[in-house]
């Protein structure tokens, strides 16, 4: 029988992966949601005319468009980002004159949706709907 010590164990413990905001929201069917109830307030709610004059009259393309940004950002499929390599939002509305009341009412309406539909994870939600306030104020001019 050898007197040799047992070789330590070398296995390390690693943290768990971060669940991203994308499944934690509940995945593309929440995204879509969040995204289709922000374009029917901004299409319905007198409260939205001014951000919803901003827009085309066929609101479906900014539909498609913002689920894609969407999922890719929170951290889904990255399929929008591929599609429009070194494009962001910043970027996709710096030809619009963007006013703080505009800005506002995007994050306002965009706080509505979320928070209507976002409900598994409401510190997920409530922070989603802080970070996209920040973008959007952050495009005023």
């Amino acid at each position: 029988m050898s007197d040799a010590a047992a070789p330590a164990e070398t296995a390390t413990q690693t943290a768990p992966k971060p669940i991203p905001p994308f499944v934690r929201l509940g995945g593309a069917p929440v995204i879509s949601a969040i995204v289709d109830q922000f374009y029917d307030l901004m299409e319905n709610d007198p409260a939205y005319a001014e951000l919803r004059a901003m827009h085309a009259p066929d609101l479906a393309p900014m539909r498609t468009s913002l689920k894609g940004f969407l999922t890719g950002w929170a951290g889904g499929p990255r399929d929008w980002f591929d599609a429009n390599p070194g494009r962001c939002m910043m970027s996709m509305h710096s030809g619009f004159t963007i006013s703080d009341q505009t800005a506002g009412q995007w994050a306002q309406a965009m706080r509505r949706a979320i928070e209507s539909v976002a409900t598994a994870d409401q510190q997920m939600a409530k922070a989603m709907a802080g970070v996209l306030e920040e973008l959007a104020m952050g495009m005023a001019r």
